[in-house]
């Protein structure tokens, strides 16, 4: 006579493990954090809008409406426009560089994406000002062939793509580098070229990062100041932007101020939303990838 054995399936509990601090020291940690996030970030938010609209809606618009305010912004939207594609093409060339390949020089190209996250954007701006300063080591050659560039439109330009170009490559490398060449290798065994594996292959893995890039990248392009500051000589109406037009309005007319930096506090809040967006997407597809 056989007896069967049936053996029931283990069931582990899919709920989250049970935390190992005590109630109090996680109230505690949760009021430290949002204590900080409101003194820091809510109340710096509301006080903005509230001395945008101190003097009523009509203040607000009428100043946001000057010929000085919107060339502006205009300057600074042309900047963003400029100067994002371009890191944003910097960073993905880099980030392919660094990841798939090994070459002479890789630890170099490292340094070197890292370079403006640890010098001073006012000492870039100097930087500029040494190289391409009428008294620099290329000035006196633009000058005789007719080029500015510091305190000129292109200087902003330079200042700008100098302490943006690393947000796409950074978020990009540990990406790529996670993900290794295993699939890259197999789609130029099948016969695809360099553009179709990077159309087909790796631009698929990597879209969620590089949009994050991008988000960072346009943020710090619209909202550089020291860099910008250095280079542009700060003529209202020409060399402007918005951070260095605050800056003048704030000793002039203080509602006025607050209006303009209210459309950059709005920038920082749709990038905040974006930000979460993106990281939302992205644990959503990592959490489909480990259910299946």
């Amino acid at each position: 006579m056989s007896t069967t054995v049936t053996r029931l399936p283990i069931v582990v509990p899919r709920g989250r493990p049970a935390p190992s601090e005590p109630r109090a020291v996680r109230w505690l940690l949760i009021g430290t954090a949002a204590a900080f996030l409101g003194l820091f970030l809510l109340l710096p938010l509301v006080t903005i809008f509230a001395q945008a609209f101190e003097k009523g809606t009509a203040a607000y618009f009428s100043a946001l409406a000057h010929p000085d305010t919107l060339k502006a912004i205009r300057l600074t939207l042309l900047a963003a426009l400029v100067c994002v594609p371009a890191g944003t093409l910097f960073g993905i060339a880099a980030a392919w560089a660094i990841a798939k390949f090994d070459f002479a020089g890789k630890n170099l190209l490292v340094t070197l994406v890292d370079l403006p996250l640890s010098v001073s954007p006012v000492v870039a701006g100097l930087l500029f000002v040494l190289l391409f300063g009428r008294f620099g080591v290329l000035g006196p050659w633009l000058e005789a062939h007719g080029v500015r560039i510091i305190f000129a439109v292109p200087g902003i330009f330079l200042a700008t793509l100098f302490v943006t170009c690393p947000f796409v490559a950074r978020e990009l490398i540990p990406l790529m580098q996670a993900q290794g060449i295993e699939e890259e290798e197999a789609a130029r065994a099948l016969g695809a070229g360099g553009w179709q594996i990077f159309r087909r292959v790796t631009l698929p893995n990597i879209k969620w990062g590089l949009l994050y890039g991008v988000i960072l990248c346009n943020a710090r392009a619209m909202g550089e100041f020291g860099a910008v500051a250095v280079v542009s000589a700060n003529v209202r109406g020409l060399t402007s932007t918005m951070t260095l037009h605050i800056d003048d309005l704030y000793n002039e007319d203080i509602t006025a101020a607050f209006a303009v930096a209210s459309l950059l506090a709005l920038l920082g809040v749709v990038t905040l939303v974006a930000k979460s967006l993106v990281e939302w997407r992205v644990a959503r597809q990592v959490a489909q990838a480990e259910a299946l």
